[in-house]
């Protein structure tokens, strides 16, 4: 018995000791896949791998297959790509925009308030920065940029907030936005920053709103008119404005050559009365009586001849009997000579 006690004995220490061989040499095969498969890591295109030793950064690398140091160096992935928060409104799970209460509401520079919602784009430019600086960086980027919108909408009017300045608000936003990041040193940057959406805060002001706009647009179509009347009245008036020009000027050609013409004759005819006084001076008198009375027949004396009126009349009976003695003469003449 005690031979075959021994026996079982022997077997069953034989047993756990193979075990335990069996234990060890799979934690072992395990330890080492571990270790194998530990030491090499992937980076997508997308991220940056941030490899630190005993907590500190000792390289970062971009899309690849590396190799680190098993349990003693550790790898932390980024994210590069560009993301988007709204701020004034959240995007739930179906794409559905909601408005956050009061977070989009602003004061302008006309002590009107006004509900501006805004898309913010950014990415990680720095991942160390943006993985051991603030604990979460997304948030601090969203109260600074709310500080930066605040802070450039009150520059504003409220109307051209609504209307007409929202490009420059973005613009302005974004640079702002771009430096106090810089500052704060969160690995973050901005890519770019629109304006969702721009009303008054109540229904009441938003009609007023829709009125001022429409007025704003009817402003506009009667200067668009007066500009199209101007640019047809402008080239008619500047037409008409040339013809009379050079009427004018033709007149005043005109009047000019006639005024030296009327000169040259004064001094061609002061020339010859410098020769024959008299003689010019009845030949002018003649001149002027034939243009002054044209056609009519005048009789000049000495002012102590009687006359007999109306001139034209006896004239007339005196050429009627002359005329008459002449044709009695010639008949009687031609009897005789029968």
């Amino acid at each position: 018995m005690d031979s075959e006690t021994k026996k079982k004995d022997k077997v069953v220490h034989y047993k756990q000791h193979n075990w335990g061989k069996g234990v060890i040499a799979v934690v072992v095969g395990i330890f080492l896949a571990m270790t194998v498969f530990g030491s090499f890591y992937n980076v997508s295109e997308q991220e940056q791998a941030i490899v630190t030793q005993f907590g500190k950064v000792v390289a970062t690398n971009s899309a690849g297959l590396y190799f680190k140091v098993p349990f003693i160096q550790a790898v932390h992935m980024v994210d590069m790509t560009t993301h988007g928060i709204g701020i004034g409104y959240v995007i739930d799970g179906n794409g559905q925009n909601i408005t956050v209460e009061d977070e989009g509401i602003m004061i302008t520079s006309d002590f009107n308030f006004v509900d501006i919602d805004f898309y913010l784009e950014y990415k990680v430019n720095d991942p160390v920065a943006y993985y051991y600086n603030t604990n979460d960086p997304e948030t601090i980027m969203k109260n600074v940029a709310l500080a930066c919108i605040r802070s450039t909408v009150i520059d504003y009017p409220v109307d051209e907030v609504i209307t007409t300045a929202k490009g420059q608000i973005q613009s302005d936003v974004k640079e702002l936005l771009s430096k106090k990041l810089t500052e704060q040193n969160v690995g973050l940057s901005v890519v770019n920053v629109s304006v969702q959406d721009a009303e008054p805060p109540t229904n009441e002001i938003k009609q007023a709103f829709k009125a001022v706009e429409t007025a704003k647009q009817g402003k506009e179509t009667a200067v668009n008119n007066a500009k199209k009347y101007q640019n047809e009245q402008v080239p008619a008036a500047e037409a008409e404005a040339d013809r009379i020009v050079q009427n004018a000027e033709g007149a005043k050609a005109s009047r000019i050559a006639e005024a030296e013409g009327e000169a040259a004759k004064f001094n061609s005819m002061y020339e010859e009365y410098s020769k024959y006084p008299l003689i010019t001076k009845q030949r002018l008198f003649y001149e002027t009586i034939e243009n002054v009375l044209p056609g009519t027949k005048l009789i000049i004396t000495d002012g102590q001849t009687q006359e007999i009126l109306p001139l034209d009349n006896f004239s007339n009976e005196m050429e009627g009997i002359a005329a008459s003695s002449a044709a009695s003469t010639q008949e009687e003449e031609t009897t005789e000579g029968e």
